[in-house]
């Protein structure tokens, strides 16, 4: 009787999307398991840690991949496994170091030491140096052997960077650990650089397993799509069947949909990382209400649409109209002289003949004031000054460049509200 009310269960529209919200946002902020497509490499993985836990055989590798692919996932979801051994337990000691915050050689010794709890005081002696505490650390991982010894995973994040340390002296000393019969060490890095190789040292190097697991990406668009489903989809285990029926059944709708398939096409190809569609999910998640229960085609489009906005241009929207007559300027110039950088006075040159033209039309502001706008559109960012002599000029002959393209003008010109027209016609004269 009790299985049968449970699965009857209707709730209130309210708390059903209370609960859609709780475990949609959980499954896109907390990236559980392994990426998509990565079984070879997760069974790599899992094996290597596995040699170094349970069998005590040091090891090194490197995963490597652009941002967003899953490398953290991958290594996340592979200790996750390794962990839940029965003969390892709490066995493993793991050390977690970026290469963003241990930003030298030091910082990341004395991290090193918190997190193995290897105080650096012996008696009533304390290390102070770098060398001391080197010392004593290697000595601490050196003393033990395969048998006895607890394994030590270094996880090291953004990998690259150590490589800049000086005289790459961590990463030397790690390797070698991981190379000689002494504590079990498996030394991870993780990087999204394909030259790594090359930033390392030939002492390095020469240490190094060269294991390299390369996560790229390489689904299809066909798969892409089964990604989104099956993260908009509700689990079996959802509490009223009958609204996660209903709700699966919009899912499978909007995959088959015209629209959303193009959005996602264009997604695809600009970025086929799942991170940026778990930002374009997150976004159309959070439009369902109890007034609007289900994803549309149409919320959809307006994500994408606000994920895809020009910065630039949406700058311009709030621009004065002498800040719009000077950028057409810069345009201008930038026709006539091929690209070549230009200055405040070419900009007031090139504006006046526009106002002696249109006199009737537009304002003829004083220099200064010319010159507080032309400053604004500096602060805005998008003139930029050139490197070079031209900084110590004065500031009317200090060369500058525009960081807009006629597009995002011509753009920002159909949208801004009441545009005189003969700026529009000077526009599009210089800008066609």
């Amino acid at each position: 009787m009790s299985k049968r009310k449970s699965k009857d269960l209707c709730l209130p529209v309210g708390e059903c999307i209370s609960r859609v919200h709780a475990i949609l946002r959980q499954r896109l902020f907390q990236h559980h398991g392994k990426p998509f497509g990565v079984d070879s490499q997760h069974k790599h993985l899992v094996e290597l840690l596995k040699r170094t836990v349970v069998h005590g055989e040091s090891n090194s590798a490197l995963i490597i991949g652009p941002r967003g692919s899953g490398k953290s996932m991958l290594l996340k979801g592979a200790l996750e496994e390794i962990l839940a051994m029965k003969q390892v337990k709490e066995n493993a000691l793991q050390v977690r170091l970026n290469g963003l915050l241990q930003t030298t050689d030091k910082i990341a010794l004395k991290e090193i030491t918190r997190q193995l709890h290897l105080e650096n005081v012996v008696g009533d002696r304390v290390f102070g140096s770098f060398a001391e505490n080197l010392a004593f650390l290697l000595e601490a991982l050196k003393t033990g052997d395969r048998k006895s010894s607890c394994p030590v995973l270094f996880l090291l994040d953004e990998f690259d960077l150590f490589a800049h340390h000086k005289n790459q002296t961590l990463l030397y000393n790690l390797f070698d650990i991981a190379q000689s019969a002494q504590t079990p060490v498996a030394v991870i890095g993780l990087t999204c650089r394909l030259d790594v190789m090359e930033l390392l040292e030939k002492r390095v190097k020469s240490r190094f397993s060269h294991r390299q697991i390369h996560l790229l990406n390489s689904f299809s668009f066909i798969q892409y799509l089964e990604i989104f489903q099956e993260k908009l989809f509700l689990p079996a285990s959802f509490p009223d069947s009958q609204f996660a029926e209903k709700w699966n059944e919009s899912i499978k709708s909007l995959v088959e949909s015209k629209m959303v398939e193009d959005i996602l096409q264009k997604q695809y190809s600009a970025s086929k990382d799942v991170r940026s569609l778990h930002m374009l999910l997150l976004l159309a998640v959070c439009r369902v209400s109890v007034s609007h229960p289900h994803i549309t085609a149409a919320d959809f489009l307006e994500v994408f649409r606000l994920r895809n906005q020009d910065s630039k241009a949406n700058i311009m929207h709030g621009l004065s109209v002498l800040e719009l007559c000077l950028i057409i300027a810069m345009k201008h110039l930038q026709d006539i002289y091929d690209g070549e950088p230009f200055n405040f006075q070419m900009v007031h040159n090139e504006f006046q003949k526009f106002i002696q033209r249109k006199a009737h039309s537009v304002y003829n502001f004083e220099k200064p004031v010319v010159m507080k706008a032309f400053e604004h559109l500096h602060q805005l960012e998008l003139i930029k000054p050139m490197e070079g002599l031209s900084m110590r000029t004065q500031k009317e002959y200090r060369l500058m460049k525009l960081l807009l393209d006629n597009t995002q003008v011509i753009e920002a010109l159909q949208k801004y509200p009441n545009c005189p027209t003969d700026v529009k016609q000077w526009a599009m004269s210089s800008l066609s």
